[in-house]
């Protein structure tokens, strides 16, 4: 773990200070869970659903924010049970989905979610085309229900089909009233009007939030990170970490915290309920 400047350190011991009126925002995919080949393959780090059960003792709420659909990640990561172990003690977990457009929570238990978007079908029968034209037909295509995550992890040179079929899909998307998302070796198309920023924006307003920390590792988690620099703007201590790896590191320089993935996001994690209890 590693505090990116004095500020930083300052900015974690105010966040303790203030830890049971904080929210703790988490990314799944690079922060939760690592990163895999196959998307459907992918699992929770083993130490999470202890370390979050711990976490929720300290702080007002824990939130898994993501792309994926909740109902996958709640497979995925066991939450469903953790959330029901979290709720007996009188606090809350919650799985943001789909960029916010899906929510489950651990009294509600079960997952709101809208209808697929209009445009969603017809992006779908241009997209094998798309991929032709891109060089990148052997891209694996997730359908998430409510968006397209068209994956390049698998191909020869992921970077390079990534580069060339971002200009394509980003067009087709616009075509269909749908916006782009690039991530690590990803490209997810899916309707505007909301994104992580929006759910943090949105959470902390709910449960009146004293304080907000989020983790991530990607992109799609800058939105989250410009809605936390809101929060510190408006008074509020918060914690930006980012969850590092080799292939992406846009996150690094507007983190306080830099972590190695998610062993270092949970090893943060457990000192932050550590120090929580101590103060």
């Amino acid at each position: 773990m590693r505090f990116t400047s004095p500020a930083a350190e300052e900015r974690y011991a105010a966040l303790v200070a203030a830890a049971s009126s904080s929210v703790v925002g988490l990314d799944f995919d690079g922060t939760l869970a690592p990163i895999v080949d196959d998307p459907d393959s992918a699992r929770i780090h083993p130490d999470a659903p202890e370390v979050l059960f711990a976490l929720s003792g300290v702080v007002r709420a824990v939130a898994v924010i993501t792309g994926r659909p909740a109902r996958k990640v709640l497979a995925l990561g066991g939450l469903d049970d953790v959330g029901r172990e979290i709720g007996e003690t009188g606090r809350e977990l919650f799985v943001f989905g789909q960029y916010g457009f899906e929510r489950w929570s651990s009294t509600r238990r079960r997952v709101v979610s809208p209808r697929p978007p209009h445009g969603l079908s017809g992006f779908l029968r241009e997209l094998p085309q798309a991929l032709r034209d891109a060089g990148a037909a052997d891209s694996f295509v997730e359908d998430k229900g409510l968006a397209i995550a068209v994956h390049t992890r698998r191909l020869e040179d992921p970077a390079g089909a990534l580069a060339r079929l971002e200009p394509r899909l980003r067009d087709l998307a616009g075509r269909y009233g749908m916006v782009l998302e690039p991530g690590r070796n990803v490209i997810e198309v899916r309707s505007p009007g909301s994104d992580k920023g929006t759910v943090v924006r949105d959470l902390a307003k709910d449960v009146d939030a004293g304080g907000f920390l989020f983790a991530g590792d990607d992109l799609g988690d800058l939105e989250a990170f410009d809605a936390v620099a809101e929060l510190r703007d408006q008074g509020l201590p918060t914690l930006l970490v980012c969850s590092a790896s080799d292939e992406e590191s846009a996150l690094v320089e507007r983190s306080d915290v830099v972590v190695r993935g998610p062993d270092g996001v949970l090893d943060l994690l457990r000192r932050l309920t550590s120090d929580a209890h101590s103060g």
